[in-house]
């Protein structure tokens, strides 16, 4: 993620469905999104900013704002700060503290991205 280093992220039955999804119908390729351009890197930020601007959401909504939705519902549902910091990949306290606490709040993040997917599905219909 940022800056290359790993980050493991639990995903939502909703998310593990969209990607079995994917594996069915996608070409045989690392990523399951893949460039449309170089098969062998991954889509862009900028491509899925493109879709947004063809569905009608020029200067309304980017990619990146997908993740400010997030953070915000996280904090209306008033999950723990570290927590929903962790869950898009941002990391919290000092510069000193950053490298010493190297906790990934995996096991508390389970349940709040399934709340997020349980979220989401209900606002797709």
């Amino acid at each position: 993620m940022k800056k290359r280093h790993p980050f493991v992220i639990p995903l939502s039955s909703q998310a593990m469905a969209i990607l079995n999804k994917m594996k069915s119908i996608s070409v045989k390729s690392e990523y399951v999104f893949q460039s449309w351009i170089k098969s062998n890197q991954p889509m862009s930020s900028q491509t899925i900013n493109k879709m947004l601007v063809d569905l009608g959401y020029k200067n309304k909504q980017t990619a990146h704002g997908l993740r400010t939705i997030g953070r915000t519902y996280l904090a209306d549902q008033r999950i723990d700060y570290e927590v929903a910091e962790m869950c898009i990949s941002h990391k919290t306290g000092t510069q000193t503290g950053k490298i010493y606490d190297r906790a990934d709040f995996l096991e508390q993040r389970k349940p709040v991205m399934q709340l997020w997917g349980d979220y989401v599905e209900q606002c797709e219909r």
